[in-house]
């Protein structure tokens, strides 16, 4: 196996970057293709996420292959590769199942523990299957990635460390007050009607908002949000996206998240609406927002439980007809998806741990106690790549790891939001990329404003849990059961190849005999024919069998080589079996995403 990833994450690159190097579906496919079309890569699979964007190859050359893999990245990404390069971080065999496996688990993640990210690992994938590029590694080690994420949620309370980002950001925006306290009885604005922001409004609707008011480009889309989410019971209507702007002056609460290229709601905007809420009568803007702005209607009958629907309302029905949109971690629409992450103002990082996987020259160096030196970390293209020794790699890999946990015991700053006890008369959650909604609303008296950005911090800053330290002895245990089956299948061709030598040998021994003894009859001559395999099969499985554990172990990699030696196996054999191995059709079945 010589497993290569290059990517970028929000551990590694500001938000300003992640957002000019995201991928379209189209671009994954051409970034796949292309990968396949480069010499040092056999297969490869894109994983493309609201916060991260990975290419996974399987390489026979580690410098050329890092090489090309982040030169195909700046390519199809738009960003100049002597400007990626410092972003970048590369992970190689072993250390790199170790990290797509605690991807998988939500290790990884700006929330700990979310689980959206299996969906989109299915989905990476699927694709791959799709296209073709994806090939026996690349199947086993996404498939098994899939089942390690699967039984980390189900053996552990990893679930418990982190929540989606629509939760998440609705507790940052509660701050101290539970969410549900919080919530109760506001109106609160969602704009746009995709994946994300259903399930944002399912999830106010859950907490308790009074009313939901749904804005998207394409009006039927709103509308068919509005019917499911007033089928469950909450209260619910549509507003015209020319009539954002306005609907300001009556909401206390905005979740955004459209696929604008622009902003939706600029700085002015929202102060106009703040302005206008003071000039008018009874609207309730004062204070700490205690009830809904304006005169609402009366709320929902409150559940039992405080969900904001009445009792026997068809809250099930609301899950169901959302689907997976209406649920933490199955956010379907990867485009949507893509877009969660928001610009950082003049290309300033993020305050979160993943800074010190930064490999700038100006800020790594070999004293800084990094074993890559700063020149060999230089933005200048794929010279600084190439000049790097694995082994280096893997021991920056090392260094930055013990940098971000320094980094995450350092206080964090609070990012946007207001200073405790300070009055919030509008409060925004924007999990669009690029952003919707102008980076200048935090400044304006009254708004607090959680966006991607701040969601990083805030995460960073979050305890870790016991059940985080018992996903990642998961991950060790699953990561060297991975190693060893792969170094055990690399020696299977071998093991065929000489099976198939020995069934040669015993045929050519029987015919010799047939010329010798023609008088045997056929009773006879099968008995004598299975008695010479019983003593070949018995000679050959001990050595077979010993040999496969021995290649399973680290420093395996020799047995097979020996193999071939000492029986003189012919090295075309051996490839025919390989190739045949690699193309069994069972590689190209999308079932197996499952």
């Amino acid at each position: 196996m010589s497993l290569l990833v290059v990517g970028l994450s929000h551990r590694s690159a500001p938000v300003s970057v992640l957002e000019r190097a995201s991928l379209t579906t189209d671009a994954k496919a051409k970034l796949l293709h292309d990968t396949l079309a480069a010499e040092p890569a056999t297969e490869a699979a894109v994983l493309a996420t609201c916060n991260r964007i990975e290419l996974y190859a399987d390489v026979d050359k580690f410098h050329a292959g890092v090489a090309e893999l982040s030169t195909l990245l700046a390519q199809h990404s738009g960003v100049a590769l002597e400007e990626l390069t410092p972003y970048l971080y590369v992970h190689y065999e072993d250390r790199a199942v170790h990290h797509l496996f605690s991807v998988a688990c939500g290790l990884d993640s700006m929330v700990v523990g979310e689980g959206q990210i299996l969906g989109q690992i299915k989905d990476a994938l699927a694709l791959g299957q799709e296209l073709h590029t994806a090939g026996r590694l690349i199947n086993d080690l996404f498939q098994q990635a899939l089942r390690v994420g699967k039984r980390a949620h189900s053996e552990t309370g990893i679930d418990r460390a982190g929540q989606s980002l629509v939760t998440f950001g609705l507790e940052q925006l509660a701050g101290r007050v539970p969410v549900a306290d919080w919530a109760g009885g506001k109106r609160a604005l969602v704009i746009g009607a995709g994946s994300m922001s259903s399930l944002a409004a399912a999830t106010l609707a859950r907490v308790g908002v009074a009313e939901i008011a749904v804005a998207n480009r394409t009006a039927a889309r709103a509308e068919r949000l509005v019917e499911i989410l007033s089928a469950g019971g909450a209260a619910a209507r549509v507003v015209p996206m020319g009539d954002v702007a306005c609907e300001l002056t009556r909401v206390d609460v905005v979740v955004s998240c459209t696929g604008a290229t622009g902003l939706v709601l600029t700085g002015d905007d929202v102060a106009g609406a703040l302005a206008k809420g003071d000039a008018a009568p009874g609207t309730g803007t004062g204070g700490a927002l205690p009830g809904p702005r304006g005169s609402a209607p009366d709320p929902a009958p409150q559940s039992p439980a405080g969900l904001g629907f009445a009792p026997g309302s068809g809250q099930a029905g609301l899950d169901r007809a959302l689907g997976a949109e209406a649920r933490v971690g199955s956010v379907r629409d990867a485009e949507v998806v893509a877009r969660l992450v928001a610009a950082a103002e003049g290309g300033r990082r993020l305050a979160d741990a993943g800074a010190a996987r930064t490999l700038s020259a100006a800020a790594v160096t070999e004293a800084d106690g990094c074993p890559v030196g700063a020149d060999a970390l230089a933005a200048d293209g794929r010279s600084a790549l190439t000049g790097v020794d694995a082994n280096a790699l893997e021991l920056h890999g090392t260094w930055a790891d013990q940098g971000e946990a320094a980094a995450q015991r350092q206080p964090r700053r609070t990012g946007r939001a207001l200073d405790a006890g300070a009055e919030v008369r509008l409060a925004f959650l924007d999990l669009a990329m690029p952003r919707d909604i102008d980076a200048a609303v935090h400044r304006v008296p009254g708004v607090r404003l959680v966006d991607i950005e701040s969601l990083a911090e805030a995460s960073a800053d979050a305890p870790m849990a016991a059940d985080v330290d018992a996903v990642r002895t998961i991950v060790a245990d699953e990561v060297a059961a991975f190693g060893a089956a792969q170094r055990a299948a690399r020696i299977t061709p071998t093991v065929v190849a000489l099976r198939a030598m020995a069934a040669e040998v015993v045929a050519m021994e029987v015919a010799r005999l047939d010329g010798r003894v023609p008088d045997l009859d056929e009773r006879q001559r099968a008995e004598v024919t299975q008695t010479v395999r019983r003593v070949v099969d018995k000679l050959l499985h001990a050595p077979t069998v010993r040999v496969k554990q021995l290649a399973s172990e680290p420093g395996g990699a020799g047995y097979a080589e020996a193999l071939r030696e000492l029986f003189d196996l012919d090295p075309q054999t051996v490839a025919s079996v390989s190739r045949a191995d690699a193309a069994d059709p069972k590689n190209d079945d999308p079932g197996r995403a499952s």
